[in-house]
């Protein structure tokens, strides 16, 4: 800046640049709306047609309230599944430091990027009646494919990792010398884990479970190739969705529709107010 310019108080090239900053303002702004229209419109445009085109109450039929009971109970034992294997899973990429721990991440991750489709025939060739572990199982008396084991299976393939991501998080966010604290004042290693440990991690924890959750609820892909879609056995609400808009029920289709689609904007929402929402997308460097 020039002695003129600092005596005048002219800001010179401050004053150009300044006045074009409002150019690129503007243009953000309207990518931001543009943006924002194109992800909610479709959306409110479903919910809209369900509630005011009074879809939702002609949606309470036999078929809907199966699927939907179908759904929450596969849910529910996917979801446990995920916790009972993903947990200690979590816990040893956050924990420990050893050669190949890239590759297991990539495989936890992969199902995330995967084809739902793709998922679906993978888990057909790996337990049908003629895949890797098919006969076995066949000898053994259980078949998987095309039963609800087998909608179960599908959604915690493609839902486990949402959760485990999450809870390595949470892992790995725990403060270690709290624990050597605990464990200085006489606590166990089970208690250490249990009160601290997990007590610590556990918006993350609960962050993975809701997210896993809602991911399961939504599965589609896997399910149909894996456990097709038998009405009462496979048919979760998803399917369902898609079953009615072939055979022309629309007002059933958009009905059950805007059901999943509001039940995973709720589960997003309430994520985000109970301050889980950092959780959801973080990576800690291994």
């Amino acid at each position: 800046m020039t002695r003129t310019e600092v005596a005048t108080g002219t800001p010179g090239r401050a004053t150009t640049s300044s006045r074009r900053g409002g150019v690129p303002g503007v243009v953000v702004a309207a990518a931001v709306a543009i943006g924002l229209v194109f992800l909610a419109l479709p959306i409110a445009t479903l919910v809209g047609r369900a509630v005011l085109g009074g879809s939702i109450e002609s949606a309470v039929t036999a078929p809907v309230l199966q699927a939907l009971t179908l759904s929450l109970a596969t849910t529910t034992v996917s979801l446990v599944l995920t916790l009972v294997f993903g947990l200690p899973l979590a816990w040893l990429l956050a924990r420990r430091t050893f050669r190949g721990a890239s590759v297991i991440e990539a495989l936890v991750d992969l199902p995330i990027v995967l084809p739902p489709s793709v998922a679906g025939l993978a888990l057909l060739l790996a337990f049908g009646r003629e895949g890797v572990l098919g006969r076995p199982l066949a000898d053994a008396g259980i078949a998987l494919p095309f039963t609800t084991a087998a909608v179960v299976l599908a959604q915690a393939f493609v839902a486990a990792p949402f959760f485990v991501r999450s809870a390595r998080t949470g892992f790995a966010g725990v403060d270690r010398s709290v624990e050597d604290a605990a464990r200085v004042d006489g606590a166990s290693e089970i208690g250490v884990v249990r009160h601290v440990t997990l007590a610590l991690a556990r918006p993350a924890l609960a962050a993975g479970l809701v997210m896993s959750w809602a991911r399961s609820l939504g599965e589609f892909g896997a399910t149909i190739m894996f456990a097709g879609n038998i009405g009462g056995r496979t048919q979760t609400l998803p399917l369902l969705v898609y079953a009615q808009f072939e055979g022309g029920a629309l007002d059933q289709s958009i009905a059950a529709a805007a059901i999943l689609a509001l039940a995973a904007f709720g589960v997003l929402v309430a994520v985000r107010v109970l301050r889980w929402g950092w959780v959801i997308d973080a990576r800690v460097a291994p």
